[in-house]
Order: structure tokens, then C-alpha cells, then sequence
């Protein structure tokens, strides 16, 4: 609707002026209708008053030849200089003509009999030449001694009566007027003080900027009805500044990362190059630089799975998988590693799991890294696997160095290692748990850190052990 108005206040006062016009539109019309009612049921009662009592006055008379005799008295007992009066035998010529407008006796006029009141009904209206109307009574009165049957006919025209109904009708349209007009003002001006407070949130909101995201909106003095907008604005900028707090974090530990390889690979290129080097040095240099590069693309690779993981651009299908199965293969490819580390492997596990196989694995792979990375020479890895109910549960748990309670919920930042020696040049690129959450995710189950001794650290994979054979995150 572009036609509406921009300003809230503006569309407000524009719907309360249609109510107050409406409202005092009727009221208006209602008050002039039944003063104009009540002014013509009062002269139509005065016309039967009139009627009956020439009524009387022909019933207390000895002949109609006393009735024609004396015009005058007829005359100065009407109310008005244009009333009509006329005595008459029924389809003769008036012996009593008060007419000084000339009107003429509509034929549609009907007498009252002689035995019968009149009433409002008996009053009949035609309007005039000139659209004033003019209301009409007859009665048919018998003489008192004759018994002559004489038929009494009045009429008023209303023509000052139309004036002042004309002069009210004006005085309520201009009270109307007038009524919504002020209306309207005081609607806009109380509107515009009612939406202050969207004013000063508005100009709270204005100083939000990125170097200041820790300003937030005034809730104690909102209105009940923007209150509720305002808490969710300020949990929106909470939310915005947590994020935005993540993502600088996440950029200064990218270039971090990056960083030690480039250096690497500027700083041997460098050495190489200030003087003439054999094959098997180029070769050694060549080889030095391919795991760097190798590194890089590690990096990469992780940071655009995690990329279309927090975008839901990825679509998993998921299948049965034998815990235990899974976790031997797990422990038999990792031998190796484990063994240089003076670690072994215990595997238990028993049910299924309903996941997508290469994202599962890729999982358990990265926590089976970081614990033989982390373990304690001499130690054991220790795998689990069980199924309750519409959950599987997988455990990767080993023994290491403490890690201190408020790092734990810390751990599946990426970038992030617990160890002192952030900066030091290591084979993690601090990715692995934060990808691990990020599958997670996917599956729409969790991921949690624990320390069930002092000197051991439990990951715990919880997934859903049913599901839809497709699942969009």
C-alpha cells in the first residue's frame, strides 16, 4: 500500500480522524434526526389540537348559520399567518375559507369520522412548490343541534420550522467538524508523546557500530508493546557481538596460522637462493616446502567445510553403522601413530549408529588424533562405542595433562589449544574439534568435553540413532 504514509504517528492520526469522523458523523446525524423528528411530531400534535378543537366548537354551536356568521373568530385562533383553515359540508364549497397562501386541499386527504380521535398517523404531508413541506389534518364534527355534519380540514405549512431545521442541521455539521478536527490534533500530539520512547531507541540504536557493539536498548522505560521488540533486539546484539567477537578472534588466529607456514616456505626459499645449491639440496628444499604447502591446504580445505557447515549447505545421508566395527578399523589404522607414542588402544563398543559414514569417521579421526597427540606415554586410548535407545553414544577418552575446567567449553573454538605455547609451531592448526562440532551439528547431535579424573579428558559424540534417510541442517 505506497500510497499510506511513511510516519506511524501520521497513519495513527489518519485512522482516529476516520473514527471521529464516523463517530461523530452519526452522532451528529442521529441528534439531528430526532430533533427534526421531534419538532415535526410536535407541530403535527398541535395541528390535531387544533383540529379537535374546532371540533368541539362545531358540536357546541346551535347552527352552522352561526359558524358562517363569524369568520373573524376562525381566523385569529390560528397559530400561524399561513395556516389553513376550512369548515365545510363534505363535497361542498368551505362556508369558513382561512387560506391566505391559497393552498390547495390535496385530494388524498382523508377526514376522521366523527366517532374517532385523530392521531399522527391522520396527518398527511405534501410538500410544497419550493420543497417546503406542509402537513395536512381533516375530521368530520357534528352540529349540536341540527346534527349537520361539518368537515374540519387544517394545514401548516412548515416554513420557519424548515429554516430552523436547516440552521441545526448546519450547527451539527459544523459541531462535527470542528469535533473531528480537534480529534485529530490531540490524537497526533498524544501519538508523537506516546512514541518518544521509540525516539530514544531509535537514537540508542544509532550509536551501534562495530568498535561499539556493547551499547544496548533502553528496556525500563519502553511501552508493554515495543518492550518486547527491545529484548529481542538486545539478545539479537548480544548474539552480533558474540559472533563478531568470534570472527575477529577467528581472523587474527587464521593469519596466525598461516603465517608460520609462509614464513617457513619465504624464509628456506630465501636461504636457497643465496647461493648455488646441489640436486639433493634443491630436492630436500622442494620436499620441506611441499609439506608446508601440504599444511596451507589442510587449513583451507577444514576452513571451507566448516564455511558450508555454518551456512547449511550441506545435505548428509545417513546409514546403519556397527560401532564396533567402525571403532577397530579407527584403532588398527591409527596402530602406528599410537605405537611411537608409547600408546595403546581399547576398544569397546557394541550396537549402531544412524549417521553419514565418511563425516562419522572424519570425526572419530580428528578426537583419536588429539588424543594420541595429547596422551600419556604409557597410556591408554580408550574407545566406546554403545547404543540406548534412539541414541548412539561414541567416546574417545584418554590420559594426559589436566586441562583446567573453564577451557573446556573453549576447546571446540577453532584455532584454539589449551597449552601455553599457542604460538608455537605444532602439526594442529587448531581446526580438528571445532570441525567435530561442526559434524555434529550436521547429524543435529552434540559434542561434550569432560575430565572424569584430574588427569584424563572423555569427548563424547551423542547422535540420533534414527532418522530420515536425507537430512538438510
Amino acid at each position: 500500500m505506497k500510497w499510506l504514509p511513511r510516519s506511524l504517528a501520521v497513519r495513527a492520526t489518519l485512522l482516529l480522524a476516520l473514527i471521529a469522523c464516523a463517530v461523530t458523523g452519526m452522532l451528529g446525524a442521529y441528534f439531528f434526526y430526532t430533533t427534526r423528528a421531534a419538532i415535526t411530531d410536535h407541530l403535527d400534535t398541535q395541528l390535531i389540537g387544533r383540529v379537535e378543537h374546532f371540533r368541539r366548537l362545531v358540536g357546541n354551536v346551535q347552527t352552522i348559520a352561526d359558524l358562517r356568521d363569524r369568520p373573524l373568530l376562525f381566523e385569529t385562533m390560528l397559530g400561524a399567518e399561513r395556516d389553513v383553515l376550512l369548515l365545510r359540508r363534505p363535497g361542498e364549497t368551505p362556508f369558513i375559507d382561512v387560506n391566505p397562501g391559497r393552498f390547495p386541499v390535496p385530494g388524498a386527504l382523508a377526514a376522521a369520522a366523527v366517532d374517532r380521535d385523530l392521531a399522527i398517523r391522520d396527518v398527511l404531508t405534501i410538500p410544497l412548490a419550493d420543497g417546503v413541506p406542509m402537513h395536512w389534518v381533516a375530521a368530520l364534527a357534528r352540529s349540536g343541534r341540527d346534527g349537520d355534519v361539518v368537515e374540519v380540514v387544517a394545514g401548516h405549512p412548515l416554513t420557519n420550522e424548515a429554516k430552523m431545521i436547516r440552521a441545526n442541521r448546519d450547527r451539527v455539521v459544523l459541531g462535527a467538524f470542528i469535533a473531528m478536527l480537534a480529534s485529530t490534533l490531540l490524537a497526533y500530539l498524544v501519538l508523537r508523546h506516546g512514541l518518544r520512547p521509540l525516539r530514544r531507541v531509535a537514537a540508542k540504536a544509532a550509536l551501534i557500530n562495530p568498535i561499539n557493539l556493547a551499547v544496548r536498548l533502553p528496556e525500563h522505560d519502553a511501552p508493554r508493546e515495543v518492550q518486547h521488540m527491545v529484548v529481542a533486539f538486545n539478545a539479537m546484539l548480544d548474539r552480533i557481538a558474540v559472533g563478531y567477537e568470534r570472527l575477529s578472534q577467528f581472523s587474527a588466529d587464521l593469519a596466525h596460522e598461516i603465517r608460520t607456514p609462509i614464513g617457513a616456505l619465504i624464509g628456506q626459499t630465501q636461504v636457497a637462493l643465496q647461493r648455488a645449491r646441489s640436486a639433493n639440496e634443491y630436492q630436500h628444499l622442494l620436499e620441506s616446502n611441499l609439506e608446508e604447502l601440504n599444511r596451507l591446504r589442510q587449513i583451507a580445505e577444514n576452513i571451507l567445510f566448516l564455511a558450508q557447515a555454518d551456512h547449511a549447505s550441506l545435505a548428509i545421508e545417513r546409514a546403519p553403522i556397527a560401532l564396533h566395527g567402525e571403532l577397530q578399523k579407527i584403532a588398527e589404522y591409527f596402530e602406528g601413530p599410537a605405537d611411537e607414542g608409547g600408546l595403546q588402544f581399547d576398544v569397546r563398543a557394541s550396537g549402531v549408529a544412524f549417521v553419514n559414514a565418511a563425516l562419522c569417521r572424519r570425526a572419530i579421526n580428528n578426537l583419536v588424533v588429539n588424543a594420541v597427540r595429547h596422551g600419556a606415554r604409557g597410556t591408554m586410548v580408550r574407545l566406546i562405542g554403545a547404543q540406548d535407545g534412539d541414541m548412539a553414544t561414541i567416546a574417545v577418552e584418554n590420559e594426559g595433562a589436566p586441562v583446567p575446567p573453564e577451557q573446556l567449553g573453549r576447546l571446540f573454538d577453532r584455532f584454539y589449544r589449551g597449552d601455553a605455547a599457542r604460538s608455537r609451531y605444532t602439526e594442529s592448526n587448531g581446526l580438528g574439534l571445532a570441525i567435530v562440532k561442526a559434524i555434529m551439528a550436521l547429524h543435529g547431535g552434540e559434542v561434550r568435553a569432560s575430565c572424569p579424573t584430574p588427569d584424563s579428558i572423555r569427548f563424547e559424540l551423542r547422535f540420533p540413532a534414527t532418522g530420515a534417510a536425507t537430512v538438510k541442517p
